[in-house]
């Protein structure tokens, strides 16, 4: 089999869009490393290196190990780091890559414009700041995904997501895995209707009501929208006390209750409709996955999403304990 062929020896990537700057960056990290996988790999803001040590880092070694030296924030170099940048740029080194990142905008400008003289490989990550550019985005991103988004879909995504990148690219790859491939408008009507519709509670509500499927996909929603896993436990617990509380307390009104149980009415008549499907072991059994989980999601376990999705398994079994 032939050599991957190693990325051109200095890289500038400019622009202020992240998630394609973080993406353009991965992709020369992921070529040096299919070329050279003892490649190592360092990364440093202008601020946090001198322009001696950022000479020696790209300066050749005597044993030619393979290296990538990322500048994060090239536009921010002082004249003396950007010196440095551009004594290796005159002379580039073999198996030393050197990738600079630059906003693009007028700070540090002459760093860069030096940096394309000498022959860089530019990757361009502007803002899509035009609409018909997200929507070339959403579109790449379904395809990226193995999949495909009809144009009344990437119509409704934009208008229910915005124009964050970052939220287009995580959403339009759920709506692939959920859908099989093919994503239509119905299907993210569907999609914003989850985003809505995902919290800590509701991930709560379905897991005491015995709602597998259903509490299982809103779990998986509120952790792809960014809910704290300990949100997400802290709701599991107060609906499992809740519970446990008014079951305790019998059957009676709400509202004279709402004093001795220190909850509002409309919360106590929710719980005794669901307290009937519990039996007191059960709820035994689900107090204990809460203590557990709690614990877990502050620190206790490798994957708090992981613990979670256990936790909800254990309430949603529990209910049928007795």
């Amino acid at each position: 089999m032939p050599a991957t062929k190693p990325p051109d020896p200095l890289q500038l990537v400019v622009g202020e869009e992240e998630l394609l700057v973080e993406r353009a960056v991965q992709g020369i990290l992921r070529a040096a490393r299919a070329a050279d996988p003892a490649a190592d790999i360092m990364r440093f803001k202008p601020s946090e290196i001198t322009p001696g040590e950022l000479a020696g880092h790209l300066s050749p070694s005597l044993f030619a190990e393979g290296r990538v030296v990322v500048v994060q924030g090239a536009h921010e170099a002082g004249k003396e780091v950007a010196a440095a940048i551009l004594a290796y740029a005159a002379e580039p080194a073999d198996g030393i890559v050197l990738v600079a990142v630059h906003a693009g905008g007028a700070r540090g400008k002459q760093l860069m414009d030096d940096l394309r003289k000498r022959g860089a490989n530019v990757t361009r990550c502007d803002k899509l700041s035009r609409a018909e550019e997200r929507a070339e985005f959403v579109r790449a991103e379904a395809k990226r995904e193995g999949g495909m988004i009809t144009a009344d879909a990437v119509a409704a995504l934009l208008e229910a997501v915005g124009s964050d990148l970052r939220e287009l690219a995580a959403a339009t790859a759920q709506l692939v895995a959920d859908t099989g491939g093919r994503v239509d408008g119905d299907a993210v009507r569907r999609y914003h209707r989850g985003r809505a519709e995902s919290s800590g509670f509701a991930v709560a509500d379905k897991a005491v009501a015995g709602d597998r499927s259903g509490a299982l996909e809103a779990l998986r929603w509120a952790l792809v929208l960014g809910v704290a896993p300990v949100l997400v436990a802290d709701a599991l617990a107060d609906a499992v006390r809740t519970l446990a509380k008014v079951g305790s307390a019998g059957r009676g009104d709400p509202n004279r209750l709402a004093g001795s149980l220190g909850m509002p009415p409309w919360k106590i008549r929710k719980a005794q409709g669901q307290v009937r499907s519990w039996h007191p072991d059960g709820l035994a059994v689900a107090i204990a996955a809460t203590a557990q989980v709690n614990a877990d999601v502050k620190g206790a376990a490798a994957d708090p999403g992981y613990a979670l999705e256990r936790a909800v398994l254990a309430i949603v079994d529990a209910r049928g304990t007795s």
